[in-house]
């Protein structure tokens, strides 16, 4: 079967915020369609959208799965539901949130309406861009242009993603 890599953000607000990250890499560690690569450091960041809510921890992991990508969304989201996540506001607060950044050089848009890869805002985020940067900087996102450390760097609210602890794993 082959295997494509794939980079996942996670984010925590509520709780043991990195216990919830810690809890999620053990459950993806546990499935055999997944091999954990490595992960960024954990950055504390303010909310985005949503902003009357406690800070966030979060970190982009690599990962080589043979999941295709619907499956792994499935996956996914049924670890969220595993770690106690349950529907709420839009961008609100939350246990755990993982989101499918890139998988391969795929992009999906209208095959899945559930599912957009590349992620489609992150390259508005600097929680997704700063940590993800520390694993591919010099990766060019065809839909957004430039190297991955080149949005890093441009990216509003940079200044609200500050170095927490070390990588999950």
């Amino acid at each position: 079967m082959v295997e494509t890599t794939a980079y996942l953000g996670l984010g925590s607000n509520l709780g043991d915020r990195e216990l919830n990250l810690s809890n999620t890499v053990g459950l993806l560690r546990t499935s055999p369609e997944i091999t954990l690569v490595r992960s960024s450091s954990i950055y504390q960041t303010e909310p985005w959208g949503l902003v009357d809510q406690p800070k966030f921890l979060n970190s982009v992991i690599e990962i080589k799965t043979s999941l295709l990508p619907i499956a792994l969304l499935t996956h996914t989201q049924t670890i969220e539901e595993t770690l106690g996540r349950r529907p709420g506001l839009r961008f609100g607060p939350r246990l755990i949130d993982i989101d499918i950044l890139l998988y391969g050089d795929r992009s999906i848009f209208h095959e899945e309406p559930s599912l957009q890869i590349p992620h489609p805002r992150m390259h508005l985020r600097a929680f997704v861009l700063t940590p993800l940067a520390e694993l591919m900087p010099n990766y060019v996102i065809k839909q957004f242009g430039p190297s991955v450390q080149e949005l890093s760097k441009n990216v509003g609210r940079q200044e609200d993603v500050v170095i927490w602890g070390m990588p999950t794993f």
